[in-house]
């Protein structure tokens, strides 16, 4: 017999959702992705900050705002381990946020790396590049760096030993890929 929260003095710790991070070049429809599979699993999905972020600051951003989002990425990591759902889905998430760093200033901060390290991924879905790019105000990688920047995002999961899935198709073929593989974890 299970002995009480009166007879051990501990709470029961609640069951945390599974993390899905979708993840993946500019343009090839994380966000899209993350909210039909959010929908489809009635979960919760955190959409993507640093798009927010960098369309409201009405500059160019700069490295102390990358960290920002860094910071905000950890946040909602913290916080999204506390949801009442079976699923959290993140378009995009801190590793993109490391590469970008790399990319764009040739450094990131430890701590972020220390932060990717630590948290309880259970499954990446990169996005594949066979999705047409879109231009649009914030993104800047079409053509090959699109798949150079696909390759360091699966570069860096390997590296942090996380697992993941490379995700193809286009619209409800590519919701119905990434559904079966969520079925198996």
């Amino acid at each position: 017999m299970e002995k009480g929260v009166e007879e051990t003095g501990m709470l029961k710790q609640a069951k945390r959702p599974k993390i899905i991070v979708v993840t993946g070049a500019e343009s090839t429809g994380k966000s899209t992705l993350a909210l039909s599979l959010a929908d489809r699993c009635q979960s919760l999905c955190i959409e993507e900050f640093a798009r927010e972020y960098v369309e409201k600051i009405g500059r160019p951003y700069n490295y102390s705002d990358v960290e920002i989002i860094a910071r905000k990425q950890i946040a909602q990591m913290n916080e999204a381990l506390t949801a009442a759902v079976p699923f959290v889905f993140f378009d995009t998430w801190l590793i993109i946020t490391k590469v970008w760093m790399e990319v764009v200033f040739h450094q990131s901060p430890g701590w972020v790396s220390e932060a990717i390290a630590r948290a309880p991924v259970d499954l990446f879905l990169v996005c594949d590049t066979d999705i047409p790019w879109e231009p649009d105000p914030v993104r800047e990688n079409g053509g090959e760096m699109r798949d150079k920047l696909s390759a360091l995002y699966m570069e860096n999961i390997r590296e942090f030993g996380f697992k993941f899935r490379l995700i193809s198709g286009t619209g409800p073929e590519r919701l119905a890929n990434a559904l079966k593989i969520i079925a198996d974890i």
